[in-house]
């Protein structure tokens, strides 16, 4: 399965439905439907929707939809429906007309005060109800369909993006990790002959003299005990262990980013861990490059779905 992002843009626009006879109260449909889907990256699925009056009814429709084809993300939905009419003008029919004027007459007898409608009043309410006529539900799923589909598209192509930057951010680490590795050894053998040498300076030992059985030992036992406060063998092991576990998930794909946020987090503890036990300027460069790029690794974990 693909790598999906939790970030992407899609629409899409379709022609009005079928209107009614000309026997119908209201104008022929002229209408043009639009859907407009924004996704940003959340910890769970929260879907907003901005619909016009005549949508609201579908939004349970779109919100199942929504749900079965994303887990994850913060994702805006508008509808919109536009005039269609030539000219920018619907013509009303005689029914409209009729029933208009007969409502005006109503509000009149109880509001004398009211002002007669305008021929542009007339206009826009034809206009809206031009818009407003047929059964969009039909338009609007298959509309609907395809702008996921679009909006999935988007999401995947991002997700490959995405994806492709962590696995190389996972080869930096590999990289670092073996450089690491021969470090340790290195620095408890340079301990070890820094401890015998100022046993030699205290005990004012001539050059190539030996030293007593007693103060070998002492020297042994401290570089021992340095070394075991140094060893981050088992945090490289753990760091190579989480990595794998990373590019497992990154080529299996789905929904992972939860998983990767927490393996992020275990690399952060083991890079700290590292940082902590560096006795060397060389071991300290490595460990904050680690965690730059472990850093980097987090940011773009947020938006895998």
């Amino acid at each position: 399965m693909p790598v999906y992002s939790m970030t992407g843009y899609a629409s899409g626009q379709t022609g009005a439905p079928a209107g009614t006879s000309e026997s119908d109260a209201r104008p022929s449909a002229t209408g043009r439907l639009g859907i407009e889907i924004r996704s940003v990256n959340s910890r769970f699925l929260d879907l907003t929707f901005k619909l016009p009056e005549e949508l609201r009814q579908h939004e349970a429709a779109l919100r199942e939809l929504l749900g079965e084809r994303l887990k994850r993300g913060k994702v805006e939905v508008r509808g919109s429906i536009e005039s269609t009419a030539p000219g920018g003008v619907a013509e009303p029919s005689t029914r409209f007309l009729q029933r208009i004027n007969g409502v005006q007459d109503s509000i009149r007898a109880w509001l004398p005060g009211a002002r007669e409608l305008s021929v542009a009043d007339v206009l826009r309410l034809a206009g809206g109800e031009s818009a407003a006529q047929g059964d969009w539900g039909p338009a609007l799923a298959e509309l609907a369909a395809r702008v996921v589909e679009d909006l999935l598209g988007a999401r995947e192509r991002e997700g490959a993006r995405l994806a492709t930057m962590l696995k190389d951010r996972v080869s930096q680490l590999r990289k670092l990790a073996e450089q690491a590795t021969p470090l340790v050894p290195q620095l408890v053998e340079q301990q070890r002959q820094r401890f015998l040498e100022r046993w030699q300076e205290a005990m004012g030992l001539a050059a190539g003299s030996t030293l007593p059985e007693a103060a070998q030992d002492r020297a042994l036992s401290e570089a021992t005990a340095f070394a075991i406060r140094i060893d981050v063998a088992e945090e490289l092991t753990r760091l190579a262990s989480h990595l794998d576990e990373i590019e497992r998930l990154l080529k299996k794909g789905g929904d992972i980013g939860k998983r990767l946020d927490f393996l992020i987090q275990e690399l952060h503890r083991e890079a700290n861990t590292l940082g902590s036990k560096s006795a060397t300027l060389e071991l300290s460069r490595i460990g904050v490059d680690m965690k730059v790029l472990i850093e980097q690794m987090r940011e773009q974990v947020q938006n895998i779905e």
